[in-house]
């Protein structure tokens, strides 16, 4: 791809002796200018303790930008972040919306956010985008395993060192690879040192904790990656404002067949056992009942769960609610039914590579232990993490019971099943689970089974999260 010239701030060419910009502890000091001035954007303030205008990291390129509309020349002290000497050293043909993808962030000021399914190539429209800018990049990454990814796609792609923060490292290249806990950790000392930042599993960002890694960073140039923007909290709207505008959106409906493993889904709802039926509907009744006794409303956003947790704490009312509560999320998400169907469908695909979800860890190693299958969880040490799924891509293994850890960062193009056990209501993690087999590996074809049971409040969370298009299709 040919380089184009940047439309942002990229260094200390603009000096004169008035207006100085420095770059302190995740924000920027704009020195020399009046009070009252009325050059500076919104995000500028005048900080009387240091006798100058303070604006976060965020608003640097907003800021040179305003100076340079104004015609002024200023000092840029701020930014420190340097120019890659050389590009990629494997070119790969970019797929036409991943050109087009690219295009669009292009035409945002190198800022946006990129939404592709998993297994579509989110990462090499990021390496496209280090390529074309060629500055100092810091990838963020949400788990050490995508940070591993990220390090070895980097240093193979461009040929030179790759620094990596986290997971007891610390070592700043002109590439780097961190974890969000980290980037928050250290941006207040690192905000400088990159022009492009790119956010991987951006849904993260928006978090209250995890905006400061994009608040304390003055890049002017940033890609936010996902299939799922959207979060269950409404705050994925703050990616505007820490990423950019939302450039290409690409379903997996719209890619599978040509770019990611055709596919289909199975809902299969099963039946209680008469007992657990019976224990289910006394504990979803004493449950209930408190819900109704304290006016407590559920619904979306979580205030009317914080009010349960908070109020059952109190009284052995309420915790006998939270008990019941436990009881009934228990039984439904571990019928017995369902773990019956588990080993019809093993067998039924013992020639192929299948990924099991479970919601908890309980359920997770009842599976392992029941059907002699490695389990990962959060438990699980990072070695024998990275031998189980080697074993299941070489067929050593044909099976793997996991809870959420691999929702994330697990990359195995030869999984073409997947059978969902229990999990939350949430799209994005539904969406991410389907992800999980659609990697495109000759004429695959993907298949995901929902196990629901009858009657329970599973059958309005599978509705809530088959909201999504991938599964209205089916």
């Amino acid at each position: 791809m040919e380089r184009q010239q940047s439309e942002a701030p990229v260094g200390t060419d603009n000096r004169a002796d008035g207006v100085v910009l420095r770059f302190a502890a995740g924000t920027i000091e704009i020195d020399g200018l009046a009070r009252e001035s009325s050059v500076l954007p919104p995000s500028c303030r005048w900080d009387p303790r240091s006798t100058c205008h303070r604006a976060p990291a965020l608003a640097y390129a907003d800021l040179v930008m305003a100076l340079r509309g104004a015609g002024m020349a200023y000092d840029d002290q701020a930014s420190s972040y340097e120019t890659l000497d050389l590009g990629l050293r494997i070119h790969r043909k970019a797929r036409p919306f991943q050109d087009q993808a690219m295009g669009a962030w292009m035409a945002q000021k190198s800022r946006g956010v990129v939404v592709l399914p998993t297994g579509a190539g989110k990462s090499h429209v990021a390496v496209m985008a280090i390529d074309a800018r060629r500055r100092s990049t810091l990838v963020v990454a949400p788990t050490l395993d995508l940070v591993r990814q990220w390090y070895d796609l980097l240093r193979t792609s461009f040929g030179q060192p790759v620094g990596v923060i986290g997971g007891g490292e610390y070592d700043v290249q002109r590439l780097t690879v961190t974890t969000y806990d980290s980037a928050c950790n250290h941006m207040v000392n690192l905000g400088d040192r990159f022009g492009l930042v790119v956010f991987d599993e951006c849904h993260h960002l928006p978090s209250e904790g995890y905006a400061f890694a994009a608040r304390f960073c003055l890049a002017p140039f940033r890609l936010g990656l996902t299939a799922t923007p959207e979060r269950t909290d409404g705050r994925e709207e703050l990616l505007h404002e820490l990423v950019g505008p939302l450039v290409l959106r690409c379903d997996i409906v719209e890619l599978s067949g040509d770019y990611l493993a055709d596919y289909e889904t199975v809902q299969v709802e099963v039946e209680f056992t008469p007992e657990e039926r019976q224990d289910y509907d006394q504990a979803r009744g004493t449950y209930r009942d408190y819900i109704r006794r304290m006016g407590i409303r559920m619904g979306k956003g979580g205030a009317g769960w914080s009010e349960f947790v908070m109020l059952s704490a109190s009284s052995e009312a309420g915790q006998r609610a939270m008990a019941a509560y436990r009881t009934q999320r228990r039984l439904a998400f571990a019928a017995s039914a369902k773990l019956d169907y588990v080993e019809h469908l093993l067998d039924r695909h013992k020639d192929d590579r299948t990924l099991v979800f479970a919601d908890d860890n309980a359920t997770t190693y009842e599976v392992s232990r029941r059907f002699l299958i490695p389990a990962i969880t959060h438990q699980t040490k990072v070695t024998e993490r990275s031998h189980i799924l080697s074993g299941l891509a070489s067929g050593t293994y044909t099976a793997v019971v996991t809870s959420k850890v691999l929702n994330e960062g697990v990359d195995v193009p030869e999984a073409n099943v997947a059978v969902v056990i229990s999990g939350s209501g949430s799209v994005r993690e539904h969406v991410q689970r389907l992800g999980r087999v659609l990697r495109k590996q000759g004429d695959k074809r993907a298949i995901l089974y929902e196990l629901v049971t009858a009657e329970t409040s599973e059958t309005f969370t599978s509705e809530r999260r088959r909201e999504h298009t991938a599964y209205r299709r089916s």
